[in-house]
């Protein structure tokens, strides 16, 4: 995207700022500054102040001229940055939008438009995304290593009723102790920074049970491929459902019933992640995948979950990626 950036040209306006002479601002502080020191001349000519001598005339001066002025000095330079301040903020924000909407604007242009070459290598990139997804697991917690190792080491000794278990077919993961609900929260909401130990922890933890495996490897999917268009769940603010609402879900209900879990209204999310969407069918596939393995695993969690456990379910990264491309895909239409 940073080739696609550098060939378009950019707007007039957007990262230059008009010098500026005397502004209303500057004018209203000088007609205040005049109209006090005509006041405060007016009282020390014409009042009892002028009597003062000394250290109590100079008090006077500093109080009823000078600190007055500064003051309103200082109001006027406070109100000049805000409002460059205000200005800037409303450049930058109308540049951010422009670099979408055009975007958006060739992602959806005319059949006959030859695509970009940066999109054609970005294609390229994501199409290569799902066969890095296990390099990129190795190198977070090294579980593929650890899970070689396990299956290749030799079975401690055990009874013979264990023994004729183990021959009947038992799975490795029977073996295992069941996974905490905490530890399949966090690991769905991926550790926060490369020092979040407690959370590589609960993504071991998570990557070794087979059903939250596949739902941890669905949600990093579809996690990388939307960030390529930067869209990133940490800027999303949903509207929180009630656990309810999930429950409903998770019983089966549909459409208008579960409205509520569609709570991201961001613009740009949707409107990136629909065109996306629409003509990626890498992205395409990984999303249909990824919402149908969020909806076989929440319903086996919400059985025996709480209504806190489900709403820090709602609040992690994945639910954030379920909600908009569920709202993309037409789940709560």
């Amino acid at each position: 995207m940073a080739e696609t950036r550098e060939a378009r040209p950019t707007m007039p306006g957007f990262y230059t700022r008009s010098v500026e002479g005397v502004t209303p601002i500057e004018i209203a502080a000088t007609a205040a500054t005049v109209l006090w020191l005509a006041l405060s001349g007016g009282f020390f000519l014409l009042g009892d102040a002028g009597a003062a001598t000394g250290g109590m005339h100079f008090l006077l001066v500093l109080m009823i001229v000078v600190l007055p002025v500064c003051l309103i000095w200082v109001a006027a330079l406070a109100a000049r940055s805000a409002r460059i301040m205000r200005d800037e903020s409303a450049r930058l924000q109308a540049s951010i939008d422009a670099l979408r909407q055009a975007y958006i604007a060739q992602s959806q242009g005319g059949k006959g438009e030859p695509p970009h070459p940066a999109i054609m290598k970005r294609l390229d990139e994501i199409a290569g995304a799902q066969r890095n997804f296990e390099a990129t697991l190795a190198m977070v917690g090294g579980v593929r290593t650890a899970e070689q190792a396990s299956v290749s080491a030799p079975p401690p000794p055990r009874g013979a009723d264990d023994q004729q278990m183990l021959s009947l077919g038992t799975p490795a993961e029977a073996m295992q102790p069941p996974l905490s609900k905490a530890d399949f929260i966090s690991a769905l909401h991926f550790p926060e920074t490369a020092e979040d130990k407690a959370g590589f922890a609960a993504l071991r933890r998570a990557l070794k049970d087979r059903n939250a495996a596949k739902l941890i490897q669905a949600s990093q999917d579809v996690l990388t491929l939307l960030s390529e268009n930067s869209v990133y769940m940490d800027d999303l603010r949903p509207d929180m459902a009630r656990p309810e609402t999930w429950r409903s879900f998770a019983a089966g209900a549909r459409g208008r019933a579960i409205a509520g879990l569609g709570g991201i209204h961001d613009r740009s999310a949707i409107a990136l992640t629909a065109g996306r969407m629409k003509e990626d069918p890498i992205f395409r596939d990984a999303a249909h995948h990824f919402l149908r393995r969020f909806d076989q695993q929440f319903t086996s969690f919400a059985e025996q979950a709480t209504d806190e456990e489900i709403t820090a379910f709602s609040a992690t990264r994945t639910a954030r990626a379920f909600m908009l491309l569920g709202r993309v895909a037409g789940t709560f239409d």
